[in-house]
């Protein structure tokens, strides 16, 4: 008999799949080697003892946690947080990707005082930190960065009915879009 080799019409999205799957793979194989370097066991030991407590010393308690929501911090925890993004927002975002503003694209320079946006760039940079650093996520994770985080942040921060959409190039309002009755947990005292 001839080989014969199936013919497969393999979807384009799989690919991506594939690449996403193994930009997870390499960062739990990071994750992996890094919790298993401090460990004093022989190379043919197995912990017999594998659950979130085990070894854990508390003074490691601070080197493993994640960052909080920003709009959940208190004033020097949330003043520091917002000053290094703005620092990438400016630095990164507005220089790289933000084209000149227009009534389908919008962009406020003030928009750091709104905090639907705020809360969205941190989300979006949060995951820029982490997607960008081939140590833990394979060179593919700055595509998925741009698919899964900017494309979704930008389509709603710049669409007509997101935060800036009473900001126009001579005229910036923050209480547009803030709903009559507001939450006590996201309400701000007024002098």
């Amino acid at each position: 008999m001839a080989d014969e080799t199936p013919d497969f019409e393999v979807p384009v999205g799989l690919f991506q799949d594939i690449e996403d799957l193994k930009a997870v793979v390499q960062a739990l194989a990071s994750q992996v080697t890094a919790l298993t370097e401090g460990a004093d066991t022989d190379s043919g030991e197995v912990l017999a003892d594998a659950g979130p407590d085990a070894g854990e010393d508390p003074a490691d308690e601070d080197e493993w946690q994640f960052p909080p929501f920003i709009l959940l911090l208190d004033p020097p925890q949330y003043d520091e947080e917002l000053r290094a993004l703005i620092e990438w927002v400016e630095g990164v975002l507005v220089p790289g990707y933000l084209a000149e503003p227009s009534s389908d694209a919008r962009w406020c320079h003030l928009w750091f005082e709104h905090p639907p946006a705020v809360a969205r760039l941190h989300a979006c940079w949060l995951a820029w930190q982490e997607l960008t650093d081939p140590a833990t996520c394979g060179y593919t994770g700055p595509s998925v960065w741009h698919r899964d985080h900017l494309d979704p942040c930008l389509r709603e921060l710049r669409a007509s009915s997101g935060p800036f959409g009473g900001c126009t190039k001579s005229e910036h309002q923050i209480d547009h879009r803030l709903p009559g009755t507001v939450p006590s947990a996201w309400r701000h005292e007024t002098d």
